[in-house]
């Protein structure tokens, strides 16, 4: 009967060992992974910035250049202004009536 108790001791012990390195390998593979996401992350935080700053400096860039095209589309509308009006009001006044020709 002692040899029966002596074997079941140590059954009992190697399967505390089993558990307690199970539970250090899960313990060293969770750390891993939070390392590993972490360093993803950072990554991913860094190529985000990257190329939003790119995106805004374009967004920026084609905002100004449809401000300056707005400018010119008003620069030369002032310009035609006088001219165009000249001609409208001299199109209503200056009537020059003529008679239809007899066909």
């Amino acid at each position: 009967m002692c040899f029966k108790q002596a074997e079941k001791k140590a059954s009992q012990i190697v399967q505390e060992v089993r558990t307690k390195r199970v539970k250090q390998a899960r313990d060293e593979a969770k750390k891993e992974i939070d390392n590993y996401r972490a360093r993803k992350d950072a990554e991913f935080q860094a190529f985000t910035a990257e190329h939003s700053q790119g995106n805004k400096e374009a967004e920026a860039e084609a905002q100004k250049d449809a401000q300056a095209k707005i400018a010119e589309i008003k620069e030369a509308g002032k310009q035609g202004q006088v001219k165009v009006v000249g001609d409208l009001l001299s199109a209503v006044f200056d009537v020059k009536p003529v008679a239809p020709s007899a066909a």
